[in-house]
């Protein structure tokens, strides 16, 4: 689905289907056309438009799919779809508006919030590597070599 069909949704249906509101893309795409028009050598023009370039990259954040999953959707290369998703995340971080605040502004007993971001990623659970030292091998002289039956 490209940005031409879906600017012409109503708004609760834009939010449903980018995760964001339309003003809050609008500012996003403002913030990657000003870092778009600062590059020096643009080098070779990507297939995708800026504003699609953004839809891309909301749909990866909004619908978790694979990267493969999605470049076959638009139509481009799975590395493609990473640069894109990973270039459009950098220019919207340097930018400082589309920042979330660290651990630290969290904590401040100062601070006053009206919603919470949580940031659920997946990672990897931490488990001991399992070696010779959490192994207990049983003693060579418990085993008997020979059983001896006697008859009585």
């Amino acid at each position: 689905m490209r940005y031409e069909q879906v600017q012409q949704y109503p708004r609760a249906q834009f939010k449903r289907l980018c995760g964001v509101m339309p003003e809050t893309f609008e500012w996003m795409l403002e913030t990657l056309q000003r870092a778009q028009k600062r590059k020096k050598l643009p080098g070779r023009p990507s297939k995708l438009s800026v504003e699609n370039q953004l839809l891309l990259t909301l749909q990866y954040w909004r619908e978790y799919r694979t990267y493969f999953h999605i470049a076959a959707a638009w139509g481009i290369h799975e590395s493609s779809a990473y640069r894109v998703v990973r270039k459009v995340e950098n220019q919207l971080m340097a930018s400082g508006r589309f920042r979330l605040l660290g651990k630290k502004s969290l904590t401040d007993p100062d601070q006053d919030f009206d919603v919470v971001i949580v940031d659920v990623t997946e990672t990897p659970i931490e488990r001991p590597k399992k070696n010779k030292s959490f192994t207990t091998a049983a003693s060579k002289d418990s085993i008997p070599s020979k059983l001896r039956w006697s008859l009585s």
